[in-house]
């Protein structure tokens, strides 16, 4: 179910399954997709709902603040300019082209980074060839114990390509991936989780063969994005010195307790729709919050939307520290808190 924004606040309109974005219509649903707005309505216009209206109105806020808000960090302007310029130069590289490996600690926001650089590649490619033909970014992930043909399955998969039979071994499965991809004049391909590829393991040596076929047949760029790449055996060996020679690698991290920070938490906290939150509030807490969070991106964003939930369901309609306090968010930031240093500035 789907609530619309900016719709009667007693009306909800139903909407089909959402398709992840590793399928075609799931990624041009995210391309697509603007961000989620909603407009609170007037104490006055409250107060005169119905139980039924309010209730309704209750869950379009609710639905708006479970959707992550895509905040504009100095980590996704790097990767999309970097991006940028490596599809630039490989437009017209006949050669080894070069890529882009995304590395960094968990809910550091590489997977959002990988994605808003796909986004951006794309509605700017339709700008440029607006026939709607091309598939110009391809988003798929590592498959978990992964072989050659369960990569080419990602791929068709992504394609929406008929059912594969078993008697489709991965050179089939491929020879057609490319054949596509080809024609579609796909020029940019997101390869995201690589850190399942441990080029230590003969399997993880044959889905880097695998993968550097399609490097070699597909005139486009690849970037990547994992965890810990470094340590993660990705640069192991002959094939792992090759993927290195031709990637730049560029790391996500926590963000340290400066004016970015400040200002990622006062941008989150402008998105909020709360009808007694008192602004400013968040920011004045960006202390205690990055401790709260060790100053990771993620677990920031999945603080301040589950107390704003948590918000509307008890009726307060307001953030506070205590609040804050009472939520739980991953284990890895709630450990650093609990167990460390708990004085907010």
């Amino acid at each position: 179910m789907e609530v619309k924004p900016g719709n009667n606040p007693g009306q909800v309109v139903d909407d089909e399954r959402v398709e992840p974005p590793t399928t075609l219509a799931g990624w041009r649903r995210f391309v697509e997709k603007d961000s989620a707005t909603y407009q609170l309505v007037s104490p006055e216009r409250r107060k005169a709902m119905s139980d039924s209206a309010r209730d309704t109105d209750d869950e379009r806020r609710i639905d708006y603040h479970s959707e992550l808000q895509v905040v504009r960090t100095s980590t996704v302007e790097k990767v999309c300019h970097q991006g940028r310029l490596l599809t630039l130069l490989n437009r017209r590289e006949h050669g080894a082209r070069r890529g882009l490996i995304l590395s960094g600690e968990r809910t550091t926001g590489k997977t959002t980074a990988l994605r808003q650089l796909g986004r951006t590649h794309e509605l700017r490619t339709r700008q440029r060839y607006p026939s709607g033909r091309r598939i110009p970014v391809v988003y798929v992930t590592a498959p978990p114990r992964g072989s050659p043909r369960k990569l080419a399955i990602e791929f068709a998969r992504f394609l929406g390509l008929p059912v594969i039979s078993p008697r489709h071994n991965s050179v089939d499965i491929t020879s057609t991936v490319c054949q596509v991809l080809i024609e579609a004049r796909t020029d940019l391909v997101l390869v995201d989780e690589i850190h399942l590829m441990n080029l230590a393991t003969s399997a993880g040596e044959e889905l880097s063969d695998h993968l550097k076929y399609f490097t070699e047949h597909l005139p486009a760029t690849f970037a990547y994005a994992g965890i810990d790449v470094e340590n993660s055996g990705l640069f192991t060996g002959i094939r792992g010195d090759q993927l290195a020679g031709r990637c730049t690698l560029l790391h996500t991290g926590p963000f340290p307790l400066n004016d970015e920070w400040e200002g990622l938490v006062t941008t989150m906290e402008s998105t909020l729709r709360l009808h007694h939150h008192v602004p400013g509030t968040l920011a004045d807490l960006h202390k205690y919050l990055h401790q709260r969070t060790s100053g990771m991106i993620g677990s920031l964003s999945h603080l301040i939307r589950a107390a704003a939930i948590s918000a509307i369901l008890d009726g307060s309609e307001r953030i506070t520290r205590r609040q804050l306090n009472s939520i739980h968010v991953d284990f890895a930031s709630e450990r650093a808190f609990r167990g460390g240093d708990r004085e907010a500035g």
